[in-house]
């Protein structure tokens, strides 16, 4: 008998750019090599719409990791680095926590973060950040075109670095959602 697949496979991508911050990610979620559902909505706004937060790997984990974050975010009232910092620390200790398999970007007006299992909480020096199946894809064509397209807005530059991936990965898809401050 075969194992249950979890369904999972992503790419979210965020940048900070002139100010703005842009948090973007495609629709696509697989279980095994086959497409589950092409409109899974994996960028959220917390906190009162203050903080938005993209997730990629197992769905079901990643929603776990997204209240957890949520339960953070209101105990340090609302200070990203803060709960991220927090959450990454009780996601490497806690029994439960260790084995979620999924990746967050999170971010508010100032900062652009990413949290992982291992305890890390990354803050990009480009002010681009990106996880998941197409991740790499991404973020590089979000690294051209900050460098070389400086008058689109973070939000455009999200969407473009989406569908780049999507051409490029087959577990990433043209369904991009993008949230902006």
């Amino acid at each position: 008998m075969a194992e249950p697949q979890s369904i999972h496979a992503t790419t979210v991508v965020g940048i900070r750019h002139q100010g703005k911050i842009a948090l973007g990610a495609d629709g696509q979620a697989t279980m095994g090599n086959t497409v589950a559902k092409s409109n899974v909505r994996k960028v959220r706004r917390l906190a009162d719409g203050k903080v938005l937060a993209g997730f990629a790997g197992s769905t079901a984990d990643a929603f776990s990791l997204l209240e957890k974050f949520e339960e953070k975010l209101s105990a340090y009232g609302g200070n990203l680095k803060r709960a991220a910092i927090e959450l990454a620390k009780e996601w490497r200790s806690d029994r439960y926590l260790r084995r979620l398999e999924a990746m967050m970007i999170v971010a508010d007006a100032q900062d652009l973060l990413i949290i992982s299992g291992t305890g890390d909480v990354l803050e990009p020096d480009e002010g681009v950040a990106a996880i998941g199946s197409g991740g790499d894809y991404a973020r590089s064509a979000a690294l051209a075109l900050v460098k070389h397209a400086p008058h689109l807005s973070a939000e455009q530059m999200v969407a473009e670095s989406l569908h780049i991936a999507a051409d490029l990965c087959i577990y990433t898809n043209h369904q991009i959602v993008v949230e902006h401050f």
